[in-house]
């Protein structure tokens, strides 16, 4: 029972001693995370199919991945220690669930203003407690409880400001809530479950970040492969071709959130989950400063009503853990 206390410490140490590699792998995925909304309205066209976007950027998440592996020297470890049962089993159900989550944000992208998008985006945390309890049984603070009621608070008020906002510039209400709203909340649930998921393994299997990402993106890959035959992008597929809409151009906001990809999972493991707490909040100031700046817009009077909610509930919830007592441990 005593190796359980000094993880925490060890967690709050490596928080407040950054090396610089850390500093940098933060600052980069900060911008990366506050500028992909704005990057993927820009650089992708409304005609480019879903599904061809999201297989390019698994590909492109492996090819990084790769040559990373390559060269820290992992890569020829796996020769010998990896199995298809091992690998199915830490990473097949979660790399299924981000492939879906992965379109439904596609699909968000193109129907909600970029703030909105990744504020709402966040409430990613409110499930990632729940399945984190649910399958690891690590519980939540007092404060974390209410940081969470906070986010909560912001999501319905983004959710009401983002229908009435389009809605009075000549928007469809319908299209804005079951294309933009919809699908992003969802793809948080997905995104909770999966984190939760990638912890077991990651603890249980010790998979390491990289190793992680590629089995994930192909099993991913895989299962929308698989479904495209019945798909409505499948049938757009065999209609106009794999790369329709697309321009060299799109090829930006496909690396970038390849490139994302590989950045959280650095972060995450060097860091822990406190310093990427640090970097979602820096990074929807990211947003909203550059949706002012090369939009134009400034954000609604819901969004600065929700903003210091976000801000406020997930600094809370990053700062206040769960501490077990000292007393119950001795008994």
């Amino acid at each position: 029972m005593a190796a359980t206390k000094p993880k925490a410490s060890t967690q709050s140490q490596s928080s407040g001693n950054m090396s610089p590699r850390v500093w940098l792998y933060s600052i980069l995925l900060t911008l990366q995370y506050g500028a992909q909304p704005l990057i993927s309205k820009r650089f992708t066209r409304r005609e480019v199919i879903v599904t061809s976007s999201v297989l390019i950027c698994e590909g492109a998440k492996v090819v990084c991945a790769l040559i990373l592996m390559a060269k820290d020297g992992t890569l020829k470890k796996l020769a010998k220690e990896w199995t298809l049962v091992g690998s199915l089993t830490a990473s097949g159900l979660p790399a299924a669930i981000y492939a879906l989550q992965n379109s439904l944000l596609q699909i968000s992208y193109r129907n909600l203003d970029s703030l909105t998008f990744s504020m709402l985006n966040q409430t990613k945390i409110i499930f990632t407690a729940f399945f984190t309890y649910f399958i690891l049984r690590q519980k939540q603070s007092i404060q974390q409880i209410g940081a969470l009621f906070l986010l909560i608070m912001a999501a319905v008020l983004l959710s009401v400001g983002e229908g009435s906002s389009k809605a009075s510039s000549g928007g469809d209400p319908e299209q804005i809530l079951f294309y933009g709203i919809v699908p992003v909340l969802v793809a948080s649930v997905l995104s909770g479950l999966a984190s939760a998921l990638c912890q077991w393994a990651s603890q249980v299997k010790k998979h390491s970040s990289y190793l992680m990402t590629v089995e994930m993106s192909i099993v991913g890959s895989l299962c929308l492969l698989a479904s495209i035959s019945k798909s409505p992008d499948g049938e757009a597929i065999r209609r106009h071709g794999f790369f329709y809409g697309w321009t060299p151009l799109t090829l930006i906001p496909v690396v970038a959130n390849a490139l994302g990809g590989i950045l959280v999972g650095l972060v995450t493991s060097l860091a822990g989950g406190v310093r990427k707490g640090f970097v979602i909040v820096s990074a929807l100031l990211v947003t909203a400063m550059l949706q002012f700046l090369f939009e134009g817009k400034p954000p609604s009077i819901y969004c600065l009503m929700a903003l210091p909610l976000v801000i406020s509930s997930i600094s809370i919830y990053q700062k206040y853990p769960y501490r077990y007592s000292t007393k119950k441990k001795e008994a």
